[in-house]
């Protein structure tokens, strides 16, 4: 299945590809490195909406169009709608895309082949996983311009240590794909003509795990991610007990003990 979200031009802004229980969504903004509008962050909604509610698909990726995977806000735009409704609610979507990336059942990587710079950057840190180009870069540039990136450095944050999150806030200066993988910002780095199936190895992966279990364990993981130790350990007992109890362990448990390779009953 292939589907569309629209501007008011003929172009479409984001593109959806479904293909083997892999949902591909594509920033297509091209000309505009794509930037995050207003628009485009409603068309990221809306997919992200449909997808957490379609048990076909397995994993997505968020990947881009043309030189840039996306230089964050579209700055252009705010510059020309200055008022605390406009900018204050870009915010707030852009915070609930963030959110629904965490959210939806579904693993999300990001494929970045390009630079990553300030809601970029945390669009590539709010993913669950995400594969680089050696030529991809990433910072948290506002401070450049006089702008905190306060909303990237919660996501960043909370992918790499205070200390490399302080630096990469207070400079603005770029970080290369190595050092991103080294910092812990991403988890794969390729040559660029590498890139696509670094993404599809990696998809696959993941689909050739039960699916109830990656959901419940995303869930869990982000849930006790922001807790004290003592009730992290008592929702992950809750969790694995559960998971225990289930078919999905009763089946990879059993397969281990007959000496076969589990049969996941996805759907």
């Amino acid at each position: 299945m292939d589907t569309t979200a629209n501007t008011t031009s003929a172009e479409p802004m984001l593109l959806r590809s479904d293909a083997d229980g892999i949902a591909t969504l594509t920033l297509n903004r091209p000309r505009q490195f794509n930037a995050l509008s207003m628009d485009m962050l409603d068309a990221l909604q809306t997919a992200l909406d449909d997808i957490a509610d379609d048990p076909s698909i397995r994993v997505v990726v968020i990947a881009a169009n043309g030189k840039a995977f996306c230089p964050g806000h579209d700055l252009k735009e705010m510059l020309a709608n200055r008022t605390q409704e406009f900018v204050g609610g870009l915010f707030d979507k852009c915070c609930k895309v963030m959110m629904s990336i965490t959210r939806v059942p579904q693993p999300v990587i990001a494929r970045v082949h390009g630079i990553a710079t300030a809601a970029g950057c945390q669009l590539v840190a709010g993913c669950d996983l995400a594969v680089a180009s050696t030529e991809a870069k990433f910072a948290t540039s506002g401070i450049n311009f006089g702008l905190f990136c306060a909303t990237p450095g919660v996501a960043v944050s909370r992918n790499v240590s205070r200390k490399q999150a302080m630096e990469m806030l207070m400079t603005g200066d770029f970080i290369d794909a190595a050092t991103a993988l080294e910092w812990g910002l991403v988890n794969r780095v390729v040559p660029p003509e590498q890139l696509d199936n670094a993404v599809r190895e990696l998809a696959d992966l993941l689909l050739s795990k039960p699916q109830a279990v990656l959901a419940a364990g995303k869930k869990f993981f982000y849930r006790q991610i922001e807790m004290d130790m003592e009730p992290a350990y008592k929702l992950a007992s809750q969790v694995i007990t559960d998971n225990m109890l289930g078919p999905d362990a009763l089946e990879g448990v059993g397969a281990f003990a007959e000496k076969r390779k589990p049969q996941w009953k996805n759907k």
